[in-house]
């Protein structure tokens, strides 16, 4: 992928796995985005698939895509059943077009270089209106080997979100951290205790008992930190 740094792939697949054992994180950000997909989303970045599942379950008609060759072809035969999701090969930054309702991207921003060209590819992906939805880590301090090691060029914080999606051109209509705790566990277990987020009893704690609590404490106040960014911009009309 063009602008990408790959990172170590054996740590990425660690973390992949850790974050697939992650069910009640996902199904929260999986609820997040929902309500500005609109009929025809398209993912960018899917990895192994397991949002675009959740998200595809709602839709008449759903694309994800991937740059990763061997995730490619994981993508195509995990939703060769599914008619009305289409699997594609997807580059950022790249010259495309389209008239997606919506383009949604979790955790890739932060590998790619450019990451306001990767943000102009999204816009251009959308009809005037769509809205481009991101989730990208939060806090530099946060940067650990981790990061590193899966190929994370940066982190970001509300600010710094907002300056990138304005230069791409794109109004922001929300702006917020997710998972407060999250940030703090991250940060123990991969700064303090040099630890990698993977399956296992941390992670399975950790979904089990800490996000149910963060999630229903955040649902009535947004925190002034997270684990994560969480940001809704639009292609002008």
């Amino acid at each position: 992928m063009t602008g990408i740094l790959e990172g170590d792939q054996q740590t990425q697949s660690e973390v992949l796995e850790g974050l697939a054992m992650a069910v009640n994180h996902r199904r929260w950000f999986v609820e997040l985005a929902l309500p500005y997909l609109g009929d025809d989303p398209i993912e960018v970045g899917s990895g192994m698939g397991d949002y675009a599942l959740e998200w595809s379950e709602a839709m008449p008609r759903f694309t994800a895509t991937e740059a990763h060759p061997d995730r490619l072809v994981a993508l195509k035969e995990r939703f060769k059943d599914l008619n009305h999701v289409e699997v594609r090969e997807m580059f950022l930054p790249a010259e495309v077009s389209g008239d997606y309702s919506a383009a949604v991207s979790y955790n890739v921003l932060e590998h790619i270089e450019d990451h306001v060209g990767a943000l102009r590819t999204m816009r251009s992906l959308v009809r005037p209106g769509g809205a481009i939805i991101l989730i990208v880590p939060a806090f530099q301090f946060a940067m650990s080997q981790v990061d590193i090691a899966t190929g994370h060029v940066r982190r970001y914080t509300k600010k710094t979100m907002r300056a990138a999606l304005v230069e791409a051109g794109l109004e922001v209509e929300r702006l917020n951290y997710a998972n407060a705790l999250g940030l703090i566990g991250y940060y123990m277990a991969t700064s303090v205790f040099k630890l990698t987020p993977k399956e296992g009893p941390m992670v399975k704690f950790y979904d089990d008992f800490v996000l149910p609590v963060t999630k229903a404490a955040e649902g009535i106040c947004r925190p002034p930190f997270g684990q994560s960014v969480f940001a809704v911009a639009r292609r002008p009309r």
